[in-house]
C-alpha cells in the first residue's frame, strides 16, 4: 500500500499479546480503510478497558435491545476532521463509505446478508469450540483472567472443557453440509472473479475474511479447517492486498 498521510481516523481495536488485529469483526473495518487507503491511526484496548475507553469519549452504549451482550464493544472509531465518534462495524462501514466513496464499496447486499446468516447458523458451533478457548492463548495475563471468567459465567464450564477432541471434530463434521452450501452461493459469480460480486470485493467479502483471518490469528488449523471449503481460499486471496496493514 501506498505510504500514507496524517491519519484521518482513529481505529479502536482489540489487544492482544501478537499486538495484531485479531478481532473479526475489526478487521471488517480495517480492511475497509485499506481497500480506501485512508490513513488510520490503532489504539488497542485490552478487553477491560474497552468499556471505561470508549464511555469516557463520550460514546452512547449498546441499547438493551442490541445482539451486543455488552455495553461497549470494538471496532469504534474516531474521525479527527469532524471529531465523530461511532461504535460498531455496520453503522461505521456505512459511514466510511459515505465520507470516502472512491473506490465504491457495496456495503448492503443481499447475497451477503443470505451469506452470513447461513454462515453463522453452520460455523458458529464449530467456531465457538475451536476459536473461544484458544483465543485465551493470545491475551494477555489480566485481559485472559477478564475473558475467561465472562465466556466461563456465559457457558457454565470451563473453556478447555470445549476442547474435547471428540466433540470438537463432531462439532465440524456438523457443519459440513452447511459449509458445502456457502460454498455453493459463493460461487454465483465466480466466473467473474474470486469475490462474492466476482471481480471487486464489497463489505460481504470483508466480513467473511474477518472471520478467516480471525480464526487464523487464533490458531492456523481453524483456518485450514475453514478455507478447506471452496470459495473461502479465494476470497481470502483475493482481499490480501487490504491485510498488509494489520496494526
Amino acid at each position: 500500500m501506498a505510504a500514507q498521510s496524517e491519519p484521518e481516523i482513529v481505529l479502536y481495536d482489540l489487544a492482544c499479546t501478537k499486538n495484531l488485529c485479531f478481532s473479526p469483526v475489526v478487521w471488517r473495518i480495517r480492511l475497509i480503510l485499506n481497500y480506501k487507503q485512508i490513513p488510520y491511526k490503532t489504539v488497542f484496548l485490552e478487553f477491560p478497558d474497552i468499556e471505561p475507553t470508549l464511555k469516557g469519549l463520550g460514546l452512547s452504549p449498546h441499547p438493551s435491545t442490541s445482539a451486543s451482550a455488552r455495553k461497549y464493544t470494538v471496532p469504534a472509531i474516531q474521525h479527527l476532521p469532524s471529531s465523530t465518534y461511532m461504535m460498531d462495524s455496520f453503522p461505521i462501514a456505512q459511514f466510511l463509505e459515505s465520507t470516502y466513496p472512491d473506490p465504491p464499496l457495496l456495503i448492503t447486499l443481499s447475497l451477503g446478508d443470505s451469506l452470513e446468516a447461513q454462515a453463522h447458523a453452520a460455523i458458529g458451533p464449530a467456531l465457538r469450540t475451536s476459536v473461544m478457548p484458544r483465543e485465551a492463548n493470545i491475551l494477555s495475563e489480566r485481559a485472559g483472567a477478564y475473558f475467561r471468567q465472562s465466556r466461563e459465567a456465559a457457558l457454565g464450564h470451563r473453556l478447555e472443557d470445549l476442547l474435547d477432541s471428540d466433540k470438537e471434530e463432531q462439532a465440524w463434521k456438523a457443519a459440513g453440509a452447511g459449509m458445502r452450501a456457502i460454498s455453493e452461493l459463493m460461487a454465483t459469480h465466480k466466473d467473474d472473479g474470486p469475490f462474492v460480486l466476482g471481480a471487486r470485493p464489497s463489505y460481504a467479502d470483508f466480513r467473511i475474511t474477518g472471520v478467516l483471518q480471525a480464526a487464523r490469528m487464533v490458531d492456523e488449523g481453524v483456518w485450514k479447517r475453514i478455507v478447506a471449503y471452496p470459495g473461502f481460499g479465494g476470497i481470502y486471496e483475493g482481499c490480501l492486498p487490504y491485510m498488509e496493514k494489520k496494526d
